[in-house]
């Protein structure tokens, strides 16, 4: 199957129209699961279920040792509905009727696994039951009829030892329970051996995931094995199990080198299923993480015999990387797709693939050949379970990653509906370069309007992709907006190194300038640089000497241009300057002296700084983007103000600088927050078109510890 124009073709379809064929999911609702368990130095939200009525989400909390509830009555408004200790790590639930089926890990270590299977009452959120399952568990699903339960007893390697390497004992194996008139039966516990099916280590069967379909059959993915096993979940009897072979992939980044390159190339690359679900009762869609050997990247449907139906190759991931997803931090195994759902959605039988590194979930309709993209979603950070809702048009999502400690976002559960109408995500989108590649793209970190053409604006990024410095031109009246242009930053012919750019603007003579943070020790200095219209620097000018002994890291943040002098947004306070106000700086370029004022900050909440993240020159103003360091729920400052350029009257560096008075223009945290997800922290661009419309940019860090999602909206016209 040539990948390549699988990709061309999804593309061509995605760049036909200006947004997405209705009907499509929109996200609705944000969830930080902290709220359920608040004394809890960590929580997740890893796998989740919904109730039959569609109206209480529950999911493993895995750090928190129990299981989170979610009232959904209100989709749009989720309540914590309480936390339930299990005395142990749940790794799945799953509900059947009114009781929760929670798979719990108890193992001591790695070659001491243990287990139990925890039965809930839904109401009540009291303990009924619990069933020893001899070994440690990961999946855990019913049948339609819910009849049938089906769990993957893990018993998951050590990846300290031998390069985590398998064999490493004991094996991993199935267990099958039954219910009889709703009441689980725990004396029809079965474990299904699962040893001498693989070809990888068969004596050591990595049992990762199990789905049902309709005729009871199990498939049970062996992830480390590269093995799919299907299994009679009536009998217990092996049925068939087949290898999930490998994949070979064109057209890939595969270099961890702060640059986004789709010209690389992995052949053989073993698929190494997480996810299984069934699409009906004869074919089969598995998610590739790739996680032991790495790289697969894609998503695979296997026919019921084991032969492949569709491969995706790099397809999704390309997807991504359009949306300034693409996780070059995490290279090797690329988006990592994880976990699935597949739900009937009217009369489209759709599928979701979450993808654990580009925090993207990948929706498609399951057409019986060429599944048809839809859309991506964007999902919090790491989704990994997947529960659809169809009675109710909504989809939820879990993701696990808790960052609270350093000071970042913490697990949520976001809600998605779907509804006739546009997308609201992405909101801006690369296009394709000469090649066919996506034209790589991530954290905008600078902005600046074209000075004629109405809707073109002028982006840099930060030092996530500092080997390939660049200059995107974003067509503004494209929905969503459109990179169309990549100009890479050289010096001397080679993409210039040692620049961590966070500000742009026109030098007025058809190039640019910009400015680059300094940090001593990346060995990258706090200077300004000017760029001709082919990316060449053509001019450097560093920071004077008299502010370098004062010098932090937190430096350059934005550069405008007024007059003949450079107005640059220093980002916090260094060290000669009084708390609570940082430099405005100025160049003068024809002079080439240096000039500098303070500008007042608001004052910070415990825990938090507030600095400066973006100037822009319009009129009789500069604006400037001040902003706190905090995000979700602790976020409170993200605002635009302004400044009168007559108030820009710089004193020499060194001695008395005179302070600015600034005036509100605008809060972004209500824009923000309209996005339905958490309030992310790095609003950094801020640029001004042709007409006077405003446009706002965050930086979405490179998909590094970040949900990835890139916001870009306009604020109108800047009177």
């Amino acid at each position: 199957m040539q990948f390549k124009s699988i990709l061309l073709g999804l593309t061509a379809g995605l760049l036909a129209t200006s947004a997405y064929a209705a009907p499509v999911f929109n996200r609705i609702a944000s969830f930080p699961v902290e709220l359920n368990n608040p004394e809890a130095k960590a929580t997740s939200s890893e796998i989740i279920t919904a109730s039959e009525d569609g109206l209480t989400l529950v999911y493993s909390d895995s750090p928190a040792g129990g299981i989170g509830f979610i009232d959904i009555t209100d989709a749009k408004a989720p309540k914590a509905a309480g936390f339930l200790s299990l005395e142990g790590e749940p790794t799945s639930v799953t509900i059947i009727g009114n009781k929760v089926y929670a798979a719990v890990n108890t193992s001591e270590s790695k070659v001491n696994p243990s287990g139990k299977l925890v039965v809930v009452d839904l109401a009540s959120k009291a303990i009924e039951a619990s069933v020893d399952l001899g070994g440690q568990p990961d999946s855990i699903t019913h049948n339609a009829a819910g009849t049938l339960i089906a769990i993957a007893i893990e018993n998951e390697r050590d990846e300290e030892i031998n390069d985590a390497a398998i064999p490493q004992l004991p094996s991993g194996y199935l267990v099958l329970l039954s219910l009889t008139g709703g009441a689980l039966d725990p004396e029809s516990l079965a474990k299904v051996e699962l040893t001498g099916l693989a070809g990888i280590a068969p004596e050591d069967a990595e049992a990762e995931f199990v789905s049902i379909n309709g005729l009871d059959e199990v498939a049970l993915t062996l992830q480390e094995n590269n093995e799919i096993v299907i299994i009679d979940g009536k009998t217990g009897a092996v049925k068939s199990h087949f290898s999930a072979g490998t994949v070979s992939l064109e057209g890939i980044d595969t270099k961890k080198d702060g640059a986004l390159k789709f010209t690389g190339k992995l052949a053989d690359v073993a698929r190494e299923p997480d996810a299984v679900k069934w699409l009906d009762d004869n074919r089969l869609v598995v998610a590739n993480e790739g996680d032991w050997n790495g790289g697969s990247r894609s998503f695979t449907i296997f026919n019921k015999d084991g032969t492949v139906a569709y491969e995706s190759g790099p397809s999704m991931e390309l997807e991504a990387a359009r949306l300034g997803h693409y996780p070059d931090a995490r290279n090797k195994k690329g988006v990592e797709p994880e976990g699935l759902e597949v739900a009937t959605f009217g009369e489209d039988n759709l599928f979701f693939v979450a993808q654990e590194r580009s925090s993207l979930v990948a929706v498609y309709k399951d057409t019986g050949a060429e599944p048809e993209y839809l859309q991506s979603l964007p999902s919090g950070i790491s989704p990994e379970g997947l529960v659809a809702i169809p009675s109710r048009n909504l989809l939820a999502t879990a993701n696990e990653v808790d960052l609270r400690e350093g000071g970042l976002a913490g697990s949520h559960v976001m809600l998605y509906e779907r509804t006739e109408g546009e997308a609201a995500y992405p909101q801006l989108i690369s296009d394709l370069d000469a090649d066919g590649h996506p034209i790589g793209w991530a954290a905008i970190s600078g902005a600046v309007g074209d000075a004629e053409k109405t809707g073109i604006l002028y982006a840099v990024s930060d030092s996530v992709l500092a080997a390939e410095p660049a200059i995107y031109e974003i067509d503004a009246t494209a929905k969503p907006a459109k990179i169309v242009k990549k100009t890479v930053i050289t010096r001397g012919g080679d993409a210039a190194q040692k620049l961590d750019l966070e500000g742009i603007t026109l030098d007025g003579e058809g190039g640019f300038w910009v400015a680059s943070e300094g940090r001593s020790d990346r060995l990258t200095p706090h200077a300004l640089y000017r760029i001709d219209a082919e990316g060449k620097i053509t001019e450097e000018v560093a920071f004077p000497e008299a502010l370098l002994p004062s010098e932090i890291r937190y430096g350059a943040e934005g550069v405008t241009k007024v007059g003949d002098t450079l107005w640059v947004a220093i980002q916090r306070e260094w060290k000669d300057d009084p708390a609570g106000q940082v430099k405005l700086l100025g160049y003068n370029t024809k002079e080439k002296t240096w000039s500098a004022v303070r500008y007042p900050l608001e004052a910070a909440a415990d825990g938090a700084w507030n600095g400066l993240s973006e100037i822009t020159a319009h009129g009789d103003y500069v604006y400037i983007v001040e902003r706190d360091n905090q995000i979700a729920l602790k976020a409170v400052l993200k605002k635009l103000y302004r400044v009168p350029v007559s108030a820009l009257v710089g004193a020499e560096i060194g001695g008395e600088l005179p302070v600015v008075t600034k005036e509100e223009v605008r809060d972004f945290i209500p824009d923000l927050a309209s996005n339905n997800g958490y309030v992310v922290d790095k609003v950094e661009s801020f640029a001004i078109g042709a007409d006077g419309t405003g446009y706002v940019i965050t930086d979405n860090d490179g998909v590094a510890d970040s949900s990835g999602e890139t916001f870009f909206w306009s604020v109108g016209t800047i009177q």
